[in-house]
């Protein structure tokens, strides 16, 4: 082994472990990019080693370039609008609205209930893109009551955790956008992508819920204090729908149609979710400062990790961490799908420890380029990492999903009944990434219809 192979493995040890302190990770990846800049400067002087791989000062400069280059891209404008749409659109009450007349439509089936939880996950991924947000909210609004009419904790658990997640992935999602941003795709493009396999996701945990009810009735009893389905109940339902589908549409259809950019569409969905707060009464300048203040404050949060990120990735490609990671996928003895499987099934592992932010600002970067020289479209295999980055929020010990839940969730749900509660959803999401993996038009069917291919 050459001397930069062994410290690119040394560097990329030293992050996995040091994760494990409690450190912030932010901190985690500047000050391991810092150490290993100097340290290899020493290094190949000391052992007078013939490379060109970082052998000056100016690694800092180029750090500093770097930064600076990434934080003037005008679609990362678009991450705290999105942001801010969806901690309104929290507030606003729509959700609310939405769970009563989902419940008096669906709730005297077996697994109504259920349902009619995906059902609004989906509309809320689709017009908020926060997970912690989705989770939270459908946890206090749902979980009390699916345990009050005898749903087992663990079902409830798993179908609220779950649904939530689906906010990371079905458009417009902060995670497509840094994804974008990484391998200078279009974010237009990864949002249609996207958009099938996230709602195909939500089908499959509907199908799993209404089978799993039906054969195992005690898991989810039916509703007899319901009123019957009259023509009121069911207009009221279509009613409730209308807010989040027109957000989505004006977000979602200016972007797909070409009227607006991603960045200028986060506005509008910015503006729309305030007009739906103030249509339902809940804007008032407590509410703005509030939700203002958790925009920043996850924003920095998300641009910490990017930074640090940045200057990690800056550091590790200067001491041939490119040429290294390539030629240890080239050198599997698989075919060109086998070193995807691969590539995907290490992203699945590193979700167990790790956040999907930094898998995507580590990993996919490095992987990207060895997947492109193997012919595959990128859009597609983005989406597929994607897709198998979203099992991170339901995988112990780190899923944040679980941690989310477990803090809002009533006493009598136990730790162990939101572990047991998302194994079948897990492997819904596993079962989705084989499809999308087979079928590459679930990706690509809607970028190709835009552009007319």
């Amino acid at each position: 082994m050459e001397t930069y192979e062994f410290i690119v493995l040394a560097m990329l040890g030293s992050f996995m472990l040091l994760i494990f302190t409690g450190f912030p990770v932010a901190w985690v990846l500047a000050g391991v990019s810092v150490f290993f800049s100097v340290g290899a400067i020493f290094a190949f002087e000391y052992l007078d080693v013939d490379t060109y791989y970082l052998t000056d000062w100016n690694i800092f400069g180029i750090i500093v370039q770097r930064i600076y280059a990434q934080m003037t891209k005008w679609v990362l404008v678009a991450l705290p609008m999105f942001i801010f749409m969806g901690l309104m659109l929290e507030r606003s009450g729509v959700a609310e609205r939405l769970m009563t007349n989902f419940v008096n439509v669906f709730g005297r089936f077996r697994g109504g209930m259920g349902v009619a939880v995906i059902l609004i996950g989906i509309l809320l991924a689709a017009s908020t893109g926060i997970v912690g947000a989705s989770v939270v909210l459908l946890a206090m609004l749902s979980l009390p009551v699916m345990l009050r009419q005898q749903y087992s904790p663990a079902f409830a658990s798993g179908i609220v955790a779950s649904s939530g997640t689906l906010g990371i992935l079905i458009p417009p999602s902060i995670m497509l956008i840094i994804m974008a941003d990484q391998l200078s795709l279009s974010v237009g493009d990864l949002f249609m992508g996207a958009l099938i396999p996230g709602v195909m996701l939500g089908c499959l945990y509907i199908a799993y819920v209404v089978i799993a009810a039906w054969l195992k009735p005690d898991l989810s009893p039916s509703r007899t204090d319901l009123p019957p389905i009259t023509a009121k109940v069911i207009l009221a339902t279509l009613w409730a729908v209308v807010p989040p589908l027109g957000l989505i549409l004006a977000v979602l259809g200016s972007i797909f149609f070409g009227i607006a950019t991603p960045t200028e569409a986060s506005g509008v969905g910015a503006l729309g979710a305030s007009i739906l707060a103030a249509m339902n009464g809940k804007l008032n300048w407590d509410v703005i400062k509030d939700v203002s203040r958790k925009t920043s404050v996850t924003t920095a949060f998300v641009f910490g990790i990017f930074l640090g990120a940045t200057a990690f990735a800056v550091v590790l490609r200067s001491l041939g961490g490119d040429e290294f990671i390539a030629g240890l996928l080239t050198g599997i003895p698989l075919s060109p799908g086998g070193i995807v499987l691969v590539i995907l099934f290490v992203a699945f592992l590193a979700g167990f420890f790790l956040d999907w932010l930094e898998i995507s600002l580590i990993l996919l970067p490095l992987v990207g380029p060895v997947v492109a020289s193997m012919g595959f479209d990128l859009t597609w295999f983005v989406v597929l990492f994607a897709l198998t980055l979203q099992t991170s929020f339901l995988t112990p010990p780190v899923g944040f999903s679980l941690f989310y839940l477990k803090g809002v969730a009533p006493p009598e749900v136990k730790t162990t009944d939101i572990y047991k509660g998302v194994i079948p959803f897990i492997l819904l999401q596993v079962l989705a990434v084989t499809l999308v993996f087979f079928f590459e038009e679930l990706v690509l069917w809607l970028p190709e219809l835009r552009y007319g291919a």
